[in-house]
């Protein structure tokens, strides 16, 4: 422990669930924190999803508090549109270089609006996967933290071209001339949070996806699901904007494939029966059909998985998918596979199709690391590392929320003895 008394200090990469529990514990137990997020916004995916399960919850119910605490704790600095470019030292006495990106909005912003409703400019909506727009000037989302404007500098014409937004706020909090800054830390320790990517399920041969628009994987469901998501909630075929009679469920979508990604991430099975309650509380007589190869829903999930399965219109029919078609004049599907209980080949028609893509780790990113950070098979954090490296939550395996809650928690607690000593 430091002479001044406090747990040392601690580099935490990734604002999503991992990285703002293991901030957040390393800081409320005397540490000080850094805590560094490529986006605009802290919360990570889990700020995307639609609703927890087994509670079917949304993920304003985890978030807020943490955001509260984040913002309350004066040893947490956040550092929002910023990447760690670099990471040199020993355990004990890390250096890491940061670049940051500028926002082009400074702290006197009230998210008024008064800039947006005057910006000419508009972008896809990357919060919304690029499913809506917004204007160049955006809150990334109603509950953000920071809760202050970003301006896409790639999206706007500029102070001499436009300057519509300097014009219209009269807070003086737009500020075009920010430029991008590097800032170098000496820590103690480090937490890698740096989470998950959705695979391209365009490679994934015969699924559709990218070919046929009624074709989506999870993470677009959970958007379209959302009532802050580009249809407001809805779910509406992307072909044409109407409602579903029947969907299908792809599981293993790319995953425990030979050909593209081994590994099991352990939870697309129940994010696809949390999605067909979604599909049942909007359209009570549609029919749902889950393709699996197992359905992996262990221990206080099983509960969620006897209860879902009750439903009577929804069929679980076990087998690979192996094809996708579409009717060009309908934008129907027909999904082939053959169900391995009764050996018949299966060619089922439906207007909308889930792929249930699984996780794919970020690793450690652009990072240059010094001496290097050791990948599983899978592209995960190892366990093993140098000893003042850590990895939390997803970074390391594929787990659900409440999994990354406890692990981060655990992995703040072994950061803070390493900064101890």
């Amino acid at each position: 422990m430091s002479g001044n008394g406090k747990r040392g200090r601690i580099l935490v990469i990734g604002g999503g669930i991992s990285g703002l529990t293991a901030a957040i514990e390393a800081a409320e137990a005397g540490a000080d924190v850094i805590l560094v997020e490529k986006e605009a916004f802290l919360g990570g995916r889990v700020a995307r999803t639609n609703l927890y399960f087994p509670k079917m919850c949304p993920p304003t119910c985890g978030l807020e508090i943490n955001l509260r605490r984040v913002k309350t704790n004066p040893r947490i600095r956040t550092l929002t549109l910023s990447t760690v470019r670099s990471i040199s030292g020993d355990p004990g006495s890390y250096k890491a270089t940061i670049q940051k990106a500028p926002r082009f909005v400074n702290s006197r912003c009230t998210i008024c609006g008064d800039c947006v409703e005057v910006c000419p400019a508009e972008r896809p909506d990357a919060f919304n996967l690029g499913l809506s727009v917004t204007k160049a000037v955006y809150l990334p989302f109603e509950s953000a933290y920071p809760a202050r404007f970003v301006i896409d500098e790639d999206a706007c014409q500029g102070a001499e071209a436009c300057g519509k937004c300097l014009e219209a706020c009269g807070y003086g909090a737009i500020d075009l001339t920010m430029a991008p800054e590097t800032e170098e830390v000496e820590v103690d320790a480090v937490i890698w949070a740096t989470g998950w990517a959705p695979p391209d399920a365009a490679q994934f041969e015969g699924l559709g996806f990218g070919q046929y628009a009624n074709v989506v994987n999870n993470v677009t469901m959970e958007r379209l699901s959302a009532p802050n998501g580009p249809t407001g909630g809805k779910i509406l075929r992307p072909s044409d904007g109407k409602g579903p009679d029947s969907v299908a469920f792809v599981q293993c979508a790319g995953s425990r494939d030979e050909n593209y990604f081994k590994h099991c991430s352990g939870v697309c099975c129940v994010a696809s029966l949390k999605q067909a309650r979604y599909i049942r509380e909007q359209y009570p007589e549609a029919d749902i059909f889950i393709f699996y190869i197992d359905i992996r829903a262990p221990g206080r999930l099983e509960d969620f998985f006897s209860a879902t399965k009750e439903d009577e219109k929804l069929s679980l029919v076990k087998g690979k998918v192996a094809n996708i078609t579409e009717d060009s004049s309908t934008g129907n599907l027909t999904v082939e596979a053959e169900d391995t209980l009764t050996g018949r080949r299966i060619a089922q028609a439906v207007d909308l199709v889930v792929l249930a893509t699984g996780m794919i780790p970020n690793g450690t990113g652009d990072t240059q690391v010094e001496g290097g950070i050791a990948l599983d098979e899978h592209g995960f954090i190892a366990m093993d590392q140098p000893k003042g490296y850590l990895a939390a939550g997803v970074a390391k395996r594929p787990v659900d929320v409440a999994a990354c809650n406890r692990d981060a928690t655990g992995v703040a607690l072994k950061a803070l003895h390493l900064s101890a000593e």
